[in-house]
């Protein structure tokens, strides 16, 4: 039985996944390298809960025994005795593997081992442990207090004993799942990104301006946000990664990440969380 869950990486996704654990009554153990992160995301999930509150989501009063159920540390062995570990940093391959093995090191035996990733294969991910049975993946949609899904990846090798805890864990959590072979991109990025990319390449090629692509879509296809405006939501930076690892996955040119969006990434105009993406921010 899962009962206290260790979560790698307090940035946007990371701090999300906390805030919905220890919502839902479970002990959570936020870990990451730097202290100021680690302030910032317990600060997020304060005014989320109070965000919350206000639409009677969930009892004003109950959010300070949430919060005390989040313990940040900065040494991944303090995650020992947890039952569940969720891997939520950076799309970087060698960054996941890494952490994957000291996990392995440091989790006791019948831990399971997730990861958030959008898009690289679980199957390699779990290769890197000795307990790829209890390795998979567990996508949450970002914002993860508000959106429903959690794609759910198995690995070549990933148990069903493993499947079945965690489809049951992710019905406690409120959520609903998708199962996911596991190529690229998964179901969700291998259709949203391309979709992103491809409005960057009308950007790029002169079709017409951010304001009316994202109206377009807006208003032309029902969707709740334009793919410019929810590219800088989720940040430059992973969407280029993303879009990187379906084009060497499948080496199909389709694939092929818009010279823009390459560009911007370079400059540094990463969306939101830079303050300039396709738009300026505050």
């Amino acid at each position: 039985m899962i009962k206290k869950v260790g979560v790698l990486g307090a940035g946007q996704m990371g701090s999300g996944i906390a805030h919905v654990f220890a919502m839902h009554g479970f002990d959570v153990v936020l870990f990451d390298i730097a202290e100021n992160q680690l302030e910032k995301a317990l600060v997020g999930i304060k005014k989320n809960l109070e965000r919350q509150a206000k639409k009677d989501l969930v009892d004003s009063t109950a959010i300070p025994e949430i919060l005390g159920r989040i313990e940040t540390v900065r040494t991944m062995n303090n995650l020992a005795d947890c039952d569940l570990a969720i891997e939520a940093v950076s799309e970087n391959e060698i960054l996941k593997l890494d952490i994957f093995k000291r996990l392995d090191e440091i989790l006791k035996k019948e831990a399971i081992m997730a990861s958030n990733t959008s898009s690289i294969p679980i199957t390699r991910i779990a290769a890197a442990t000795n307990r790829p049975g209890k390795v998979i993946g567990l996508h949450f949609m970002n914002p993860v207090p508000v959106m429903k899904l959690v794609e759910v990846i198995r690995g070549l090798a990933t148990s069903d004993e493993t499947f079945d805890v965690v489809g049951l864990l992710i019905g406690k959590l409120g959520k609903e799942k998708s199962v996911s072979a596991d190529y690229p991109g998964f179901i969700v990025n291998r259709i949203l990104i391309p979709m992103i990319n491809e409005a960057t390449f009308a950007l790029f090629e002169g079709v017409a301006t951010a304001e009316d692509i994202d109206k377009g879509m807006t208003l032309g296809t029902n969707q709740p946000m334009g793919p410019l405006t929810l590219a800088d939501f989720i940040g430059l930076d992973t969407c280029l990664a993303i879009m990187e690892v379906l084009y060497e996955g499948f080496k199909d040119p389709k694939y092929r990440p818009c010279p823009l969006l390459v560009k911007m990434v370079e400059a540094g105009f990463l969306g939101r969380k830079s303050g300039r993406g396709f738009y300026l921010y505050e």
